[in-house]
């Protein structure tokens, strides 16, 4: 990848060329699952002779009580470990959820772009918004898919890898920036969601615990999440304007340093085409939000009327999305002329999985690594172990905060699961940190910031190489190297700016939401 060289570089930036080099010197990322699946092996192998096991208090979901439970290594190096990797690899892959995700997506996606309608969305956007807004806009718009769960990562990065190159700004800064709001800043959001239903129903029950009478709701973080937005879009769009463009420099799309230009104005037939397709698109957003209305709506939780939990909306987010694209698409191409039949449209499928041939390929590694590291247990083990350290320092409460931030970040390098991570912090730290004077509500939103920050740089992250697919579409000599190169300021800018903005709010004893206190019995 071309760098600028007109003036000599800052450390940070020498620091994360040298970051690259080093990455991309390393095999194919398929190449490196595969390698890590045999660590993953020969670790669990080692680890059964030792005898590795770890007990801790635990959520147990199937019975809603907090239970002591002994997890002990399974072991792969065995023939029962090789019977399991051998029935399992063809299910491992078939429940890779990215792997469903992506290939229905690009159905509608990819479709959208063949038609010529998001190209030609596209343009109209970037004429009617000024550039300086384009940065904030992708990652604020990243953030807030996260309502959506897993659309933002399928839907959005690459969409802001386009508008960055329709901006004449280089498109893997786009993908790099989607991805930091998506994933980075994964638990902010202005709008409650199933992430906050989720782990307040592990917290609620911790506290439980120790206080039968107390309370955790799904709004219990809601003001700290709403300023940890803004905050967050502020520093990915200072880190994506003042680090990452500058590094990657001019994308040579053509060869000569500049991005090939889109061919003329758009025709008469071209106009009507957009404008009927985005009455469609429209159309059917309504048609949606209308549906959703009604409080027996099919679209909502059959048996609690919740939009958010267990509903169908969320639990369909990646078909209606996948309808929301191709429809209007379809329109746009009809009226264009590109889809002259069924022949045509069935083409564009046939064009939109063959882009992401090279994806299925390494979501097959990426699947069985995966799922040896969840079935072997190192990851609760690590979580375990972790909890036990911290139990045994004697911090003031706000440098304790701090260091549980960090220890969750840490863990989430290896078990990037929000949900299956908190399942076993919640019954340890929750109640331990009442008994210090610390809130539930206080624990989950540090929780929330060290698991937040690091999945964009965590390696056993699902969608990593889905988003190293999407890079190697404007950079074939793009790899692993390239994507930590890109996200580790992300990462350490989220990292440092939003601890800094708990601590302030821990000092000023602000509400983490209604009826959350930051201190317990205050």
């Amino acid at each position: 990848m071309e760098k600028t060289t007109a003036k000599k570089k800052s450390w940070i930036l020498r620091f994360l060329d040298k970051i690259e080099v080093a990455g991309n010197k390393l095999p194919h990322p398929m190449t490196i699952f595969f390698y890590l699946c045999i660590l993953v092996v020969a670790v669990s192998g080692i680890g059964s002779l030792m005898g590795w096991s770890a007990t801790g208090e635990m959520y147990n979901s199937a019975t809603g009580a907090v239970e002591e439970t002994t997890v002990n290594i399974v072991n792969l190096f065995s023939f029962s470990g090789l019977r399991y990797m051998l029935t399992s690899a063809v299910s491992n892959f078939t429940s890779y959820a990215p792997l469903g995700f992506t290939l229905v997506i690009m159905l509608g996606i990819g479709v959208a772009e063949h038609s010529g309608w998001l190209n030609g969305l596209i343009r109209k956007v970037v004429e009617i918004t000024p550039a300086f807004l384009v940065t904030p806009m992708v990652v604020f718009i990243g953030v807030m898919t996260n309502i959506a769960e897993n659309a933002g990562y399928v839907v959005f990065i690459p969409l802001a890898a386009m508008i960055f190159r329709a901006y004449k700004k280089h498109p893997l800064a786009g993908v790099a920036a989607g991805f930091a709001g998506v994933s980075g800043g994964f638990s902010a959001n202005l709008i409650i969601g199933s992430t906050d239903t989720i782990l307040s129903g592990f917290s609620d029950a911790a506290a439980k615990t120790l206080d039968p009478t107390y309370s955790v709701t799904p709004l219990s973080n809601w003001y700290f999440m709403i300023v940890s937005t803004f905050v967050i879009t502020a520093i990915g769009t200072f880190v994506t304007e003042k680090i990452v463009i500058p590094r990657l420099g001019p994308y040579k799309e053509n060869g000569d340093g500049t991005l090939v230009e889109p061919s003329g104005e758009m025709t008469a037939k071209e106009n009507r085409a957009l404008k009927v397709a985005n009455w469609v698109f429209l159309a059917i957003v309504a048609l949606y939000v209308i549906s959703c209305i009604p409080q027996n709506s099919f679209m909502r939780n059959a048996e609690t009327g919740s939009l958010i939990e267990n509903s169908t909306l969320l639990n369909s987010i990646i078909p209606l999305f996948t309808l929301l694209f191709f429809v209007p698409a379809l329109v746009y191409g009809k009226i264009c002329g590109v889809f002259k039949n069924d022949k045509d449209v069935v083409g564009a499928f046939s064009k939109s999985i063959a882009s992401v041939s090279g994806f299925v390929a390494m979501a097959f590694v990426a699947a069985q690594f995966t799922n040896y590291f969840t079935y072997t247990n190192i990851g609760r083990i690590l979580s375990f172990k972790g909890a036990e350290l911290l139990q045994r320092m004697n911090i003031h409460p706000i440098g304790l905060m701090v260091c549980f931030v960090l220890l969750t970040g840490f863990i989430n390098l290896f078990m990037a699961s929000a949900s299956a991570k908190y399942a076993i912090f919640a019954p340890v730290f929750v109640p331990m940190f009442m008994g210090m004077g610390l809130s539930p509500e206080i624990t989950q939103v540090a929780y929330r910031i060290g698991d937040s920050t690091m999945n964009i740089i965590a390696p056993v992250l699902a969608w990593i190489p889905y988003i190293l697919t999407i890079m190697r579409k404007y950079d074939k000599d793009s790899g692993w190297g390239t994507l930590v190169s890109c996200m580790v300021p992300y990462s350490f800018a989220f990292l440092i700016g939003w601890v800094a903005l708990l601590v302030i709010w821990m000092v000023l004893n602000l509400p983490l939401g209604p009826g959350a206190p930051v201190f317990y019995g205050m």
